[in-house]
């Protein structure tokens, strides 16, 4: 029996977890699910451009374990590009650094610490409250699981 995968460290939850082809409906495509870590695989080397040493500490796994999450991503970026698949983002043994918030009443986003507790929006004093982290039945099982990092965030 494999051992069970350990958390990996997502800096915050994605705005946008569906994309599709333009004029296809969703429904009749083939779905390709992209898990949380993959993602944000993909965001650290390709879109912030780190090495993969320097994403791997940021996710607080293996170097070896970055390189099989980031090629595994980058393949399933490539089936929903060529062959016209819906590519859904969700899944994985993750914890988020921090959380988007949007009122749902002015429209503000915003992004917290994952430690911050957001009870009402800062500009419109709205209780309506979307929690992206929450979307992915997340809060607050992330607090206070940095342990390298030492609870500094804002690092990026």
């Amino acid at each position: 029996m494999p051992r069970p995968k350990s958390n990996r460290i997502v800096r915050e939850p994605p705005l946008y977890t569906e994309f599709k082809p333009v004029g296809v409906p969703g429904a009749e495509l083939d779905q390709i699910l992209l898990s949380l870590d993959e993602y944000e695989a993909v965001r650290l080397a390709d879109y912030v451009g780190m090495s993969h040493e320097e994403a791997a500490d940021e996710m607080e796994i293996s170097r070896s374990t970055f390189s099989r999450l980031v090629e595994q991503a980058r393949n399933k970026m490539a089936a929903f590009l060529f062959q016209g698949k819906r590519l859904t983002i969700n899944g994985g043994n993750v914890h988020f650094r921090y959380n988007i918030i949007r009122c749902m009443d002015c429209g503000y986003m915003f992004k917290i610490n994952i430690d911050t507790p957001m009870n009402e929006c800062p500009e419109c004093h709205s209780k309506n409250l979307l929690n992206h982290a929450g979307g992915f039945g997340h809060g607050n099982c992330c607090r206070g699981k940095f342990n390298k990092k030492g609870g500094n965030y804002a690092k990026r």
